[in-house]
């Protein structure tokens, strides 16, 4: 497979020997793959660097991994973190339910575990920045051109989906009527210019949005409204 470029992976752990380990089996599966041999150096390199994903043990020094994920936690809710430790007591258990983790793994961790929870959440994690919420539980993903309500697949045509791409990648800024008419007929090139064929598109998605989602801003073109 090739390499994952778009996501980057730190891994936190004081020992030597199996960090450079962990390092080695990442950099088959991700290009940007980080290191830190305690908790301060993580901190420090997760305020430079922003990993998509943090790999850490619990026990090391100066800074052990759960208080290093408390610390990030005060300012950063969604980055993905993994716990790999070789404890399972139930008091440190319940101090890492509470840090909102992506898994908390028991050392010795198969590499094929650790390779299917890493590409999992790769694939959350590209998911995560290509959809926009709609309001009232309409989503769109960009990259795939699918429309939900909560878990319910939203049937699109062909222009349908090219016209909500086109309006989500402007979204909260308006679209000319003239680019999207280009947008929508660009293998008609003769095709004349029609404000009418863009309205009666509009029309029909709007039935499939919720209420006020597309504003028509006159003589300036279409909006579509995402939450922030």
């Amino acid at each position: 497979m090739a390499l994952i470029n778009d996501v980057s992976v730190l891994i936190a752990e004081d020992e030597k020997e199996l960090r450079e380990h962990v390092v080695e089996y990442l950099q088959l599966f991700f290009e940007t793959v980080y290191t830190a041999s305690n908790g301060e150096e993580a901190i420090d390199v997760y305020l430079k660097k922003r990993p998509d994903i943090i790999i850490t043990d619990i026990n090391m020094p100066e800074l052990d991994g759960l208080s290093m994920i408390e610390r990030i936690r005060k300012v950063d809710s969604t980055t993905k973190i993994v716990v790999l430790s070789a404890h399972s007591e139930q008091e440190k258990l319940f101090k890492a339910i509470k840090l909102n983790l992506a898994e908390y793994l028991t050392k010795p961790v198969e590499s094929a575990r650790l390779k299917e929870l890493l590409l999992k959440l790769a694939d959350e994690i590209r998911n995560r920045d290509h959809i926009l919420r709609l309001g009232s539980g309409y989503s769109f993903n960009t990259m795939s051109g699918v429309l939900m309500l909560h878990n319910e697949n939203i049937k699109l045509t062909p222009r349908e989906v090219r016209l909500l791409e086109l309006l989500c990648k402007s979204a909260n800024h308006s679209v000319s009527n003239e680019k999207i008419f280009r947008v929508l007929y660009e293998e008609q090139a003769d095709k004349k210019f029609s404000v009418n064929a863009i309205t009666s598109l509009i029309k029909r998605i709007r039935t499939k949005l919720p209420e006020n989602c597309i504003s028509n801003h006159y003589g300036m073109g279409y909006m579509i409204h995402t939450e922030t």
